[in-house]
């Protein structure tokens, strides 16, 4: 039972689609980012504004290495957890990666109730930001084995497309991203 990676931009639906497909292939359904508010006791934009971005990174690495660890688990991760270089080997080592992505006008309205609760996004115009980040991030997330855009879909939708590039024979980790 291989596991699977899903990551890209936060609003893109990783976890709403994760747990969907967790469910449907009867797998375990791990988030990373829960998984460090577990750890550290306090959310994540409470981590950021008390001990900063450096060290959720170094929390975000060790929540990765315990998701890996759960044979045949579908994991979320967060949105800027692929970009660092030893956390995409790592992952991209146990299983194939899908990223999410999505129009940056659907992703200020997915994320504009909880604004407040996502630091990247604190101050300043959020499609801006948004525009930003993604540019930053968009090496790191061409990298994935399989893209699917979750701007006009479905969890439903999205997650009959991860099942398909699954049963076509993705990658089970360590292969070429495409």
């Amino acid at each position: 039972m291989a596991t699977v990676i899903l990551t890209g931009f936060m609003g893109t639906g990783k976890t709403k689609v994760g747990e969907s497909l967790a469910a449907r292939l009867r797998r375990p359904f791990v988030d990373t980012d829960a998984l460090v508010e577990r750890e550290e006791g306090c959310s994540i934009e409470s981590l950021f504004a008390g001990k900063g971005e450096p060290y959720f990174r170094a929390a975000e690495r060790r929540a990765i290495d315990r998701a890996v660890s759960v044979a045949g688990a579908v994991i979320a991760t967060g949105g800027g957890a692929i970009v660092a270089e030893e956390n995409f080997a790592r992952l991209h080592a146990s299983a194939p990666i899908v990223c999410l992505t999505a129009r940056t006008d659907v992703i200020v309205e997915r994320t504009r109730s909880a604004a407040s609760a996502r630091p990247l996004l604190a101050g300043g115009d959020p499609a801006h930001s948004i525009e930003e980040l993604k540019r930053r991030r968009a090496a790191a997330y061409a990298k994935a084995d399989l893209t699917v855009d979750t701007s006009e879909r479905s969890v439903d939708e999205v997650v009959d497309e991860i099942i398909r590039f699954l049963d076509a024979g993705a990658p089970s980790g360590g292969g070429s991203a495409a």
